[in-house]
């Protein structure tokens, strides 16, 4: 190839032509190479199962379902489970009982690199739908690779079911659990609100009349009371102006009447025991005390003074009246004094009770109401706190009833669950490794290495075959092309035919033809 040249399309096509041989053996030989050397490669094959989980059958309004999450991230957390080494080795023992348990490891890590979980396809998933439903039922498939066909499609099998028991015993125990987690919270809140409501009680109890609900009450009845004090303290006063007043109509007639009840006064029962004293002396002189004259006149004497003692009691005791008890012989009007000086005196007793009484009352209700604020925090802080449990332990016995209610749904396979859709496939072709890609692979290569080989043949090429290479290589104008006549013509193989050039002179010099 001439350099520093600017190449057409024609002049690629020459090339083509030219090259052919050493393009397309490469080009033919490497698929073939290719297919033999995948011959190298053990055969393995893939068994692909087709697991689609279906929403459960009870309207979420009325049960709520017991898993909430993304399908995907249960998958990975599902797929996580699966691929434990306590949940392969039961599979693994039963597959291959007689290999020893170094080899049984080194079968589940194997299961482990060469199982693949994927979406299902959205054009499959469109053609399961739910019964009565318009969207698709969502899934994944399960793909196992194996050296043989049977060993693929039985650990394939029984990973599909491993999936699916897996899902089942996971959606079990989260009811459960939740129902057990639940219980608990019941009893915790049960506890609660038992010791709230006992708090409470104590509080009304001691806070009896002294309640939120009670101030209004308190404060009418404070009223009342108040009113019936004053009442009450008008009476007393009434009472006593009364009293002191009868009082004083008793001494006046208790006076006179005793005045007048007798024709002796002091003076003269003082000189009638006088006189009987004398008289007793002088009986003594003359006889003994047991003289009937003797004990007659001491008997006299003595009912003088006992006499004269009533009358300076009487006289002593006349303010003071009321408390003495009026002897029979007092006059009907004087009887009634002291009977209306006893009524007043009960009625002052009665009404200084009921003033003490009342006095304390309205301190009782005054303290009452003065604390009520104070109170009134207190129970609303109690009655908040005890709402709150009540509405709590309400809520844990709803979530209860509802939890109840998905465990019976699940239990009567009612709830969300996994089926396989398709069974695990016996692999009729190994997966891998695949020839025709390897053929494919081969034939790239192949025309990849023709072209390079092609291509530095034609640079190590200097031929000059057209007039552009001979201008170029010469750097001299061409005046005219003579081709060859003749058989030399057509036998010349580089596939342009020989020609003459005539090229334009350099200055200074003689007309050059140039033979190609």
């Amino acid at each position: 190839m001439i350099e520093n040249r600017e190449l057409t399309v024609d002049d690629y096509l020459a090339m083509l032509r030219r090259r052919a041989p050493i393009i397309l053996i490469p080009a033919l030989v490497a698929p073939l190479l290719g297919f033999l050397i995948s011959f190298a490669f053990p055969a393995k094959y893939t068994s692909s199962s087709t697991i689609l989980v279906e929403g459960q059958k009870v309207p979420e309004n009325m049960v709520q379902p017991v898993v909430s999450e993304d399908l995907n991230a249960r998958l990975s957390a599902l797929q996580q489970r699966v691929l434990s080494a306590s949940k392969l080795q039961p599979i693994v023992g039963r597959i291959y009982p007689a290999k020893s348990a170094a080899e049984q490891g080194e079968i589940i890590d194997d299961i482990r690199a060469n199982i693949t979980v994927s979406p299902v396809p959205t054009e499959f998933a469109q053609t399961k739908k739910r019964p009565g439903g318009s969207s698709a039922v969502p899934g994944f498939t399960v793909n196992y690779t194996a050296p043989n066909p049977h060993e693929a499609q039985q650990i394939c099998n029984e990973l599909t079911s491993l999936f699916v028991t897996e899902n089942l015993n996971e959606i079990q125990a989260a009811a459960t659990g939740t129902s057990e987690v639940l219980n608990r919270g019941i009893e915790d809140a049960k506890r609660n609100l038992d010791d709230l409501d006992s708090k409470l009680a104590g509080f009304k109890k001691q806070y009896v009349g002294q309640l939120p609900g009670d101030e209004e009450s308190n404060l009418k009845i404070l009223m009342g009371l108040n009113s019936q004090l004053d009442a009450n303290t008008q009476t007393l006063n009434r009472a006593q102006q009364d009293k002191a007043y009868t009082e004083s109509m008793l001494a006046q007639q208790f006076g006179a009447w005793k005045s007048a009840q007798s024709s002796t006064n002091p003076q003269t029962l003082e000189k009638q025991l006088s006189d009987l004293q004398s008289e007793l002396v002088s009986l003594q002189a003359r006889y003994t005390n047991d003289h009937p004259d003797v004990v007659k006149a001491k008997a006299d004497i003595a009912e003088v003074k006992k006499k004269l003692a009533e009358i300076n009691k009487a006289a002593a005791d006349a303010p003071d009246a009321m408390n003495d008890k009026a002897s029979a012989g007092e006059p009907p009007e004087i009887r009634q004094l002291r009977l209306q000086i006893h009524q007043y005196t009960e009625l002052i007793a009665a009404a200084t009770r009921d003033q003490k009484r009342l006095q304390t009352e309205i301190a009782q209700y005054q303290g009452r109401v003065s604390l009520s604020p104070a109170i009134e925090e207190q129970y609303k802080l109690l009655t908040r706190d005890y709402d709150n449990a009540q509405k709590a332990y309400q809520d844990l016995l709803t979530k209860k009833s509802t939890n109840d209610l998905t465990i019976n749904m699940n239990n009567q396979s009612q709830g969300e669950r996994m089926f396989p859709a398709v069974a695990a496939s016996f692999p009729e072709s190994p997966s891998s490794p695949n020839r025709a890609m390897f053929a494919a692979g081969g034939l790239g290569a192949g025309l990849a290495l023709g072209l390079a080989l092609a291509m530095w043949f034609e640079f190590r090429d200097k031929s000059i075959r057209t007039e552009a290479d001979a201008e170029t290589a010469l750097q001299l104008p061409i005046l005219a092309a003579v081709p060859w006549v003749g058989a030399a013509a057509n036998g010349n193989g580089n596939g342009n035919g020989s020609r003459f050039w005539l090229l334009k002179k350099k200055p200074d010099s003689q007309k050059e033809t140039l033979t190609v």
